[in-house]
């Protein structure tokens, strides 16, 4: 069976101002807010049923969260 998963999507920072989401290596989108970049971020993980990672100022992931098949589902 093929494996097609896509890969996550990522809300990050833009060196020249504003919020980038990023899949895959490209650039899907461009935000002004951060807050506006994760709800159009959120959308497109949702739609392609993968993960959404969410990036602090610093680079750094500051929240994930899975809208597919997660590999690791909270246990209990």
């Amino acid at each position: 069976m093929p494996n097609n998963k896509k890969p996550p999507v990522h809300t990050v920072p833009n060196k020249a101002g504003g919020w980038d989401n990023k899949q895959g290596g490209k650039t899907i989108s461009h935000h002004r807010t951060k807050a506006r970049a994760e709800d159009q971020g959120r959308q497109e993980a949702k739609k392609d049923k993968t993960e959404h990672r969410i990036h602090k100022r610093n680079g750094q992931i500051g929240q994930s969260n899975s809208y597919g098949n997660d590999p690791y589902p909270p246990k209990g």
